[in-house]
């Protein structure tokens, strides 16, 4: 019964899981569908005026003397890029010219032909509050004892080693970095990767393969799907972060086996992250953990958003649940978030760690970590645990708790909508309709706060959103000055659509029919 599951429930957690999404008022979702149609009927009567040379062809298109070719361009495949994101284009890429910190410098660019192409006018908008970046903690800067310290080791060691883990690129500072990474993970043993995408990519496809089954919420990232993909295993996805979906599928598993043949599943694998970063919601992990041991499957955790922005001192959702970090069989993350580096790494039992380094491609085949960026790593891990001799790492974590916290109450007291959970450091601001989205951005940066914007296809057709990255190096004075200017943006455009009737993620629609699977 509901009852009896969400009594299940309380008991697996320690601590207040308070995550809603409200749902899409009607009359929006209904204009919302009117503003694409619109949208796509003046595209359509666009692309027909470009045919017959009445409109300016702006777009790529196949040459004369290939046209009895097949064609390599697909035209129609392109229409939404032509003819609704050319509209809003200039909402995206914006070029800065500083460091991505608590605020930026950007470059003022203009279009004389509707964003097909832009020119700089050559003047520099400066102190633009950043809503934008993923610099959680704040380590994104160019002075303090990280930059020195990588600008130590950049001269002592020089930029890179231009060759792979296996070969001649592995230096006694990568050893350093993965004794550290597993010290501060709580693991056995852990590998550092070059590249955050590639360390899923690349890594998923040699822990499973034919004959295993990979359960994917729905919402992963792109580098997990990417992988799952390449791995050759069948694929099943379940609704984001429900627990009915993922037990039904995994019953389902265990009582049919393989498909035709019947066999049971050499592995089931269970992929989910810790912060999803277009909902802004936290993985339920303690029903996760418990349903992985019930049915003997393997967990993935993709901790890339989570991990140094969430928990006491910043281990991730692992601390923030108060669980065992091995409960979880994979641990992965990345060093482009909360570190302020690039690169991502895996962590887990050493039998893992020491099979990953001979058949992972990534150590095969990839290029080593650059030694600075490797620097910049451990000295920035080194400040959230405290082994600087400082309590700045603690201090930042905090900062970020509070700082989300406060912006995420007082969006929702101003009558927006915002999805995710009350502790997620992303935000989800929901605009709806096409022309917002453009808008938005633009009436955000006359006001000197820049913020990204994210439409169709990363999001379903109707849930466009602004998404902001809160992080420790925003004081308080720069949150008010944004909620303010958020809050005069709200009233110009209409966005204040909350009615305040919130569903529990439990309560939203599902339809158990409707998972996707990929056969061999």
């Amino acid at each position: 019964t509901r009852d009896g599951d969400e009594m299940v429930c309380n008991r697996l957690y320690k601590r207040p899981f308070n995550e809603a999404f409200e749902e899409t008022p009607m009359l929006v979702a209904v204009l919302t569908y009117v503003g694409y149609g619109v949208l796509t009927l003046f595209g359509y009567l666009r692309d027909f005026m470009r045919q017959w040379k009445i409109e300016k062809c702006q777009n790529a298109t196949e040459r004369e003397e290939q046209k009895d070719f097949v064609p390599l361009y697909q035209d129609f495949e392109n229409f939404y890029n032509r003819n609704l994101y050319m509209r809003i284009r200039d909402s995206w890429n914006r070029p800065i010219c500083s460091v991505p910190g608590a605020k930026v410098d950007m470059m003022e660019r203009v279009s004389h032909d509707y964003n097909w192409t832009f020119t700089y006018t050559g003047r520099v908008i400066k102190d633009i509050i950043n809503m934008g970046s993923y610099n959680y903690l704040g380590f994104a800067q160019k002075a303090g004892t990280c930059q020195e310290a990588a600008a130590k080791v950049l001269s002592q060691y020089g930029a890179g080693v231009c060759s792979t883990r296996q070969e001649m690129g592995n230096l006694d500072k990568h050893e350093e970095l993965e004794k550290l990474v597993a010290r501060f993970l709580g693991v056995e043993s852990a590998m550092a990767y070059g590249m955050g995408f590639a360390t899923n990519s690349m890594n998923i496809p040699a822990l499973v393969g034919k004959g295993c089954l990979i359960l994917s919420d729905e919402l992963n990232h792109a580098s997990l799907v990417l992988g799952a993909r390449l791995s050759g295993a069948t694929i099943r996805i379940f609704k984001h972060n429900n627990m009915q979906s993922l037990e039904k599928l995994l019953k389902d598993a265990i009582v049919h086996g393989q498909p035709r043949t019947r066999r049971p599943w050499k592995k089931i694998l269970i992929l989910v992250e810790g912060i999803y970063s277009m909902e802004g919601s936290i993985v339920r992990l303690p029903e996760v953990i418990a349903l992985k041991k019930k049915y003997k499957s393997y967990l993935y955790l993709d901790e890339a958003h989570s991990i140094g922005a969430l928990g006491p001192t910043g281990r991730g959702v692992v601390e923030y649940f108060g669980l065992s970090p091995e409960d979880v069989d994979v641990m992965m993350g990345t060093f482009t978030k909360s570190f302020g580096a690039a690169g991502g790494y895996i962590g887990g039992k050493k039998e893992l760690i020491d099979y990953l380094r001979t058949y992972s491609h990534s150590a095969v085949y990839a290029t080593s970590l650059s030694p600075p960026v490797v620097e910049q790593i451990i000295t920035s891990m080194k400040c959230i645990m405290g082994e600087d001799g400082t309590n700045v790492g603690k201090a930042r974590v905090q900062q970020l708790a509070e700082n989300t916290r406060y912006f995420r109450r007082r969006l929702k007291e101003m009558g927006f909508i915002i999805y995710g959970n009350e502790d997620s450091p992303v935000v989800p601001l929901m605009l709806y309709m096409p022309a917002k989205i453009g808008a938005f951005g633009r009436e955000m940066l006359k006001r000197n706060i820049g913020v990204v914007v994210v439409g169709f296809p990363a999001t379903p057709i109707i849930e466009s959103r602004a998404r902001f990255c809160l992080s420790a190096a925003h004081t308080k004075e720069m949150l008010d000055t944004a909620l303010k200017e958020i809050n005069e943006v709200g009233d110009l455009l209409q966005l204040k659509y909350s009615r305040h009737r919130l569903v529990p993620l439990l309560d939203r629609p599902f339809d158990e029919t409707t998972y996707e699977e990929t056969e061999d």
